[in-house]
């Protein structure tokens, strides 16, 4: 920077004005840039004993020779080093400061993590010993008690058997999904442009071959919508969102799923007509802190997946809330829209 000022310098003062106070506009602000990208005083000190060095060697009379008699030298001297000494001790407060805040910022989200894990361990501890409790109790029965056994009483124990083996598998895929979002921290999670349609179409599916007599209605606007997501972690959410509608709610009303654009962001919202949820759990629905014996419907937990549900939308720079409405429960999540999407829209 010093030696770009010295050129500058020499372009002004030998091929047009030969104003000395320019030259020191000049070199001044080599000096604030200097103070300003490097650590510490010394830099500062050194450039700006160069700076009037150079002014006057190069730019005062007699030129390419020390005068140092020259009115007001001392002033220039000092003005300058004042001017890096006060420049470096702001620019390294400032860098300390940002260095501060990126380790606050690091440990919050490393407190984040714990408290995701913490959540998760406490949600698995319960939800994963009690069907494995009733898969060994209903095997166990129906082993021991085969020849006492009606055919109604031997499909029920398998149709339980099942239940509980599907539903530790959905499980399974839900921690694995955390830890892939996990192992992406650094760059959150890998997003492609999607056709919203699809994705929805195929979460739908997937969660027809789960709950073949699932009914869901299904609104959204009529044009062409593309957004930047995962779209396996994004059926993931709605699989679960509409799974909890479907099994929670104590309701044979369809659910509703309603996609709306605005100039930001798409929302999805998951509306049932059901029972709702409890007031008192609500503030902590995501928390993954909900289990299997607080649910008054008797259905196994849903605090892990809304859990997770919040880590894969939070990993996508949205938001998840819940809340109740008339007539039942509705979750809505939205994501935001990035510069392609708004493009291609």
């Amino acid at each position: 920077m010093l030696t770009a000022a010295t050129a500058i310098s020499f372009g002004f003062f030998y091929l047009g004005n030969k104003n000395i106070a320019n030259i020191t506009i000049i070199y001044t602000l080599a000096l604030i840039l200097t103070a300003l990208y490097t650590s510490g005083y010394l830099f500062g000190i050194i450039s700006s004993l160069f700076c009037v060095i150079a002014v006057n060697y190069f730019f005062s009379y007699p030129y390419f020779r020390f005068n140092f008699s020259l009115n007001g030298y001392p002033v220039t001297f000092i003005g300058m080093l004042a001017i890096s000494l006060i420049t470096s001790a702001t620019t390294t407060t400032l860098k300390h400061q940002q260095l501060a805040i990126a380790e606050r910022e690091k440990k919050l989200v490393e407190a984040d993590k714990e408290k995701l894990r913490a959540n998760l361990l406490r949600a698995v501890s319960h939800d994963l010993r009690t069907p494995l409790t009733s898969i060994i109790g209903s095997s166990s029965s129906y082993l021991e008690n085969y020849q006492d056994l009606t055919e109604s009483d031997r499909t029920e124990l398998v149709s339980n058997i099942r239940e509980y083996s599907q539903w530790l598998l959905n499980m399974v895929e839900n921690l694995l999904t955390v830890t892939r979002i996990n192992d992406n921290a650094v760059d959150k999670v890998k997003k492609s442009p999607e056709v919203v349609e699809e994705v929805v179409s195929e979460a739908i599916l997937r969660l027809r071959r789960r709950l073949p007599d699932i009914k869901i209605r299904v609104s959204m606007p009529n044009n062409f919508l593309m957004l930047s997501m995962d779209p396996t972690l994004i059926e993931q959410v709605l699989i679960n969102l509409m799974e909890n509608a479907c099994v929670h709610s104590q309701s044979t009303d369809p659910i509703d799923l309603t996609i709306a654009e605005s100039q930001d962001s798409i929302s999805f919202t998951v509306r049932d007509y059901g029972i709702g949820i409890n007031e008192e759990q609500l503030p902590y629905i995501f928390e993954g802190q909900q289990t299997v014996s607080e649910n008054a419907d008797g259905h196994k937990g849903i605090g892990i997946g809304l859990s997770i549900c919040k880590t894969i939308i939070q990993a996508h720079g949205g938001e998840i809330t819940a809340v109740n409405h008339s007539r039942g429960a509705e979750f809505t999540f939205t994501l935001p829209k990035e510069k392609e999407d708004n493009d291609n829209a």
